[in-house]
């Protein structure tokens, strides 16, 4: 198997004095100054392997870790022998490691958070899976669910435990079945992903956490990339199976050096905990009596390159947000951000449509039209928030998802189909805000909520006006004429009952003062989430299903 240096006793062992050869650059490096650097190369950046004792002692808060009294050792329930019994090779694991298997178990605090820690140890037989592993993963996420207290796994392994037999392989579903059961009952689970992670513990309770950390170009994956290679006959793409690869391809929310894994593992805990509303009053921001802009200038200004994006509000508007990526599936799509953030003193996942001020960057990000990958990335957010007991915010600004024969392979009508669906049954309040271009079922995807605002010069349609022109007139040149009729400005949709607010924008638009125009979104906001206050889930489902089910006017016959 590919990189990675040898363990911290390997690594004693191989000093020449106090110097030791790193793996990832070939450069000698001296033993103190590496170890000031928590293992991470200072002129390569690659991370050399940590023993379990080392990651306990740079993740937890000094001197907090106490390990579960209950202890597990792997046992010989087939009677294995290869090149020698397994009795004997787990007596020489355990007296090389001083551990009594492969994970060590414990509760702890991260910047004062308590958590309940299972770090796995790769030099105790490879980090490698049998039913001692599987037991104290188990145990661990039991305790976390029992107290609910937010757990943390550190993931290190070559896969299943192959001298345990189909018993090793028993560990995947009994690790798996554990830490679904903390994700139902909204307990928060977090794993870390470090080189090497495969094999069993990949397909089980490593990826199966609500958030997914890796560490700079880590390996991570199902089968080893020597077997991908024999199995297949064909070299493997540069950087294959690389967190960095996984990243970019919707698999892990984020890639940390391993100096920022304690501060962002501390920020996540802080921002998924729910936290009770403040006790002051917010209201809404009253909109000016100002002259009313037509339809299609409405139009311009919701699309104008300078007005704040959904990454400039988050930035305005609340003080932390940690941004996940990826929706499990296959790709993380730039043009949904989202993760939890801090609002106005309370926890809430936020997520929007995203575009930008420049040509290179509205490309990057599609010009915020997004693939099924980012409206499921967004539900698995939203549903990471119901579980959480966070209330949800988004801010629409697209002018429609994307269209292409790749989003339309990858299922996009299905993907929108089932963010508005998952939408209308989430049991946490959830907020929706217009800030720029609402754009057909693209936009409603991001938009089903208790309460819709609209920024005051943004526009929100089942088409595009230019689109309305050509289908309906044969002439593209009606574009103006065709956002008229379409009413599709804030105050015509407060009217109809689309919207429930008008948030006020400062003279100019929102783009001639963001931050004017992000304070008066952040009251608005936090104005409707006080409204919701107090509602159960069941009845937040119930008005939710009203609202919508009393939209559109019908003639009798």
């Amino acid at each position: 198997m590919k990189g990675g240096a040898p363990a911290a006793s390997d690594r004693r062992a191989q000093v020449a004095g106090r110097w030791v050869r790193c793996a990832g650059c070939g450069a000698t490096v001296y033993v103190p100054r590496l170890t000031r650097a928590l293992g991470v190369c200072p002129d390569c950046g690659h991370h050399h392997r940590l023993r379990a004792a080392e990651r306990l002692g740079h993740l937890l808060d000094p001197g907090s870790f106490a390990a579960a009294p209950d202890r597990f050792r792997g046992a010989d329930p087939l009677g294995f022998r290869d090149r020698m019994p397994y009795p004997q090779r787990l007596a020489r694991a355990r007296e090389s490691t001083g551990l009594d298997d492969a994970v060590v178990r414990g509760r702890g605090t991260v910047q004062g958070m308590p958590v309940v820690a299972a770090v796995m140890d790769f030099a105790f037989m490879g980090g490698s899976m049998g039913s001692a592993v599987g037991e104290a993963v188990t145990r661990a996420a039991e305790e976390a669910l029992a107290t609910r207290t937010p757990l943390l796994l550190v993931v290190a392994s070559g896969g299943a435990r192959m001298q345990e037999g189909c018993l090793s392989l028993m560990q995947m579903a009994k690790t798996a079945q554990a830490v679904r059961a903390c994700a139902r009952a909204g307990v928060l689970t977090v794993s870390v992903l470090t080189d090497p992670t495969f094999g069993g513990v990949t397909a089980s309770f490593a990826t199966l956490t609500d958030v997914v950390l890796a560490e700079p170009r880590a390996l991570i994956g199902f089968a080893g990339p020597r077997v991908i290679e024999s199995a297949t006959g064909r070299a493997l793409p540069e950087g294959f199976q690389t967190a960095e690869y996984l990243r970019e391809h919707g698999m892990v929310d984020r890639v940390e050096p391993r100096a920022n894994l304690r501060p962002v593992l501390a920020r996540l805990l802080s921002l998924c905990a729910p936290r009770a509303a403040d006790a002051g009053r917010y209201e809404a921001p009253r909109r000016p009596d100002a002259p009313e802009r037509d339809a299609w200038q409405t139009v311009r200004f919701a699309r104008d390159i300078n007005r704040p994006t959904t990454l400039d509000y988050i930035g305005m508007m609340c003080t932390d947000f940690v941004e996940l990526h990826g929706d499990r599936l296959h790709g993380d799509d730039p043009a949904v951000v989202g993760g939890p953030a801090r609002l106005g003193g309370r926890n809430v996942m936020v997520v929007g449509h995203q575009k930008a001020h420049d040509t290179a960057g509205l490309v990057a990000r599609n010009f915020g039209m997004p693939h099924p990958e980012g409206y499921r990335k967004a539900v698995r957010l939203m549903r990471l928030a119901e579980r959480l007991g966070l209330p949800v915010v988004t801010l629409v600004d697209t002018q429609g998802a994307a269209a292409g024969v790749g989003a339309e392979e990858r299922g996009q009508a299905w993907a929108i189909a089932e963010s508005i669906a998952a939408m209308a049954e989430l049991t946490v309040p959830v907020v929706a805000t217009v800030i720029g271009e609402g754009g057909s079922g693209g936009a409603l995807a991001l938009a089903v909520a208790d309460r819709v605002l609209m920024l005051e010069h943004a526009c929100y349609s089942v088409i595009s006006p230019e689109s309305c022109s050509v289908i309906l007139c044969g002439d593209p040149g009606r574009a103006a004429e065709m956002a008229g009729a379409l009413r599709l400005t804030a105050p015509e949709l407060l009217r109809l009952g689309v919207a429930d607010g008008v948030v006020p924008e400062p003279g100019g638009g929102a783009q001639h003062a963001p931050e004017d125009a992000a304070d008066a979104l952040k009251a608005a906001v936090l104005a409707a989430l006080h409204e919701l206050d107090g509602l159960d889930g069941a009845e937040l489902v119930a008005r939710r299903h009203a609202r919508f089910r009393d939209l559109g006017v019908v003639a009798d016959v």
